[in-house]
């Protein structure tokens, strides 16, 4: 927590509460922005259409109690970032070491088998910092608010760092990596603050959360310096880019939609909900993105459309106590998770989120909540459905397995195979994918071949390269592996994995 979240909290609870309980970051101070908007109401964006669809809710859920803490000496948990990795899950989330320099906000790993927990470090152990801050650097002293994504077998990891606890000092920071705990930081800030207005709260850019959508990086996160936050500095803004690191080929959220800017400083003119501290997920089942954030009652979810001009369904409400903003619980691109049980016609949303105030007075006490929306047409179209049902496999028409992977139909002869690929295999075939055509066929034998550094991949029918995991799955296919240099790996063109 230390000083820059400390600094932000101070500046809220002057200018909305005068007197109250301490929080961590601004979400906690229960502000209300400008505008008609309440506790992370209204956008600040008034040219959205209204929403005009209900949606039909069951299956209220929540976690009997705390389900992730940090081992000793962690004073606060909050803001944590959650993926449905294969059969795990797995959280990042912001807390401080005292062990674990230099003196600030470190990020946490736990993983854990169930959303309910309990989560533990690898193999058991007490949560590690994975990433702390980096002295001399845009982030010297702190490192908070992960958000992390897997595009093609790498990690992404935003998160907001800070130097020290000057004014405007937070800044949003990149870090990539294999296998999401050991981390290597890109030099410098992807994203700082715009500057277009100055306020009493003095917090900047930070709170990140990103999604991968046909292969654009959206990245959406707080900066209380861009022109169409309130007038407390609350505000989502968005911006997107082909480009990980958002170097070049920057789009920015318009009151007008996305247009081209020359950078990530661009001013900000359009928020997407009044709030601090929010998360984003793509629902492929509903078209729609959508944003967890706090209000008076519980989480809210906020529907967008595509291109952020309407909100296509109303707002749902995951009720109970918070103390900080929610994590989305979603797939390793962002996507919202589907129901295993009934992928078509159900959505899981599920959000942990810190509920106390603990010794340290900052938020702590991870929680797990969640309900259903019921009633909807998930797979009303195949590329709708392609989208649903990634990593689901099914028996195929002509006495094979069919998989989804990566928005495409993978037709595999061995049934084996396919489970090792499949984060769910199904029984019955879902009549969804009859109108899909296999984009590629997993033939037994088929040619395998891996390259240092790269990895397993199999060239299938359509002469692309799949890359694939575990590399166990080559022997299950009876597929003798070929070695071949990073050269010849990388001259052949390249689909999306295949695997957990």
């Amino acid at each position: 927590m230390r000083g820059f979240r400390q600094r932000l909290t101070a500046a809220l609870l002057a200018i909305v509460l005068g007197t109250a309980t301490a929080a961590c970051t601004p979400g906690n101070a229960q502000t209300q922005a400008e505008g008609d908007g309440g506790l992370g109401g209204s956008p600040a964006n008034g040219h959205a259409k209204p929403a005009q669809v209900s949606l039909t809710t069951t299956g209220n859920r929540e976690s009997a109690g705390v389900v992730a803490a940090g081992g000793p000496g962690a004073p606060y948990n909050y803001g944590p970032t959650v993926m449905l990795d294969g059969g795990t899950t797995r959280m990042w989330w912001c807390s401080q070491y005292p062990t674990a320099p230099p003196p600030g906000d470190d990020i946490l790993y736990a993983e854990s088998p169930s959303l309910d927990g309990p989560f533990t470090g690898p193999g058991g152990a007490v949560p590690p910092a994975v990433l702390s801050g980096n002295p001399g650097q845009f982030d010297g002293a702190h490192t908070c608010d992960p958000s992390v994504i897997r595009v093609d077998g790498t990690y992404y990891l935003y998160y907001t760092g800070a130097a020290g606890d000057h004014a405007l000092g937070n800044a949003i920071g990149l870090a990539t990596s294999t296998d999401g705990l050991t981390w290597t930081r890109r030099p410098g800030p992807v994203v700082g603050p715009s500057h277009d207005v100055h306020r009493d709260n003095l917090y900047g850019a930070g709170q990140p959360s990103a999604v991968y959508l046909d292969g654009w990086f959206y990245l959406m996160f707080t900066d209380t310096t861009g022109r169409a936050a309130g007038w407390n500095g609350a505000g989502q803004f968005v911006l997107r880019a082909k480009d990980p690191a958002f170097s070049s080929g920057v789009e920015a959220l318009t009151d007008k939609g996305f247009a081209a800017v020359p950078g990530t400083g661009a001013p900000r003119t359009a928020s997407v909900v009044d709030a601090f501290s929010a998360d984003l997920e793509w629902v492929d089942g509903l078209d729609a993105f959508a944003i967890a954030h706090e209000t008076d009652g519980g989480t809210s979810v906020t529907f967008w459309n595509r291109d952020f001009t309407a909100h296509p369904y109303r707002d749902v409400l995951l009720p109970g106590p918070w103390r900080e903003g929610p994590g989305l619980v979603r797939r390793p691109d962002g996507h919202a998770p589907a129901s295993t049980s009934d992928p078509c016609g159900r959505i899981p949303f599920d959000v942990v989120r810190a509920t106390s105030l603990g010794e340290a007075n900052a938020p702590t006490d991870l929680r797990h909540y969640g309900l259903d929306v019921t009633g909807v047409n998930a797979c009303a179209t195949p590329q709708r459905a392609l989208g649903v049902l990634d990593g689901f496999a099914m028996p195929s028409p002509v006495r094979t397995v069919d998989l989804v992977s990566d928005g495409k139909l993978v037709r595999v002869d061995r049934r084996s195979v396919a489970v090792q690929l499949a984060t769910h295999v199904l029984d019955e075939r879902l009549p969804a994918l009859d109108q899909v055509r296999p984009a590629a066929h997993l033939a037994t034998g088929a040619r395998a071949i891996q390259a240092a550094g790269l990895g397993l991949g199999f060239l299938l029918d359509d002469g692309n390269l799949w890359p694939v995991q575990p590399g166990t799955v080559a022997q299950l296919n009876g597929s003798p592996v070929e070695t071949v240099s990073a050269a010849e790996w990388r001259a052949h063109p390249q689909a999306g994995p295949l695997g957990r």
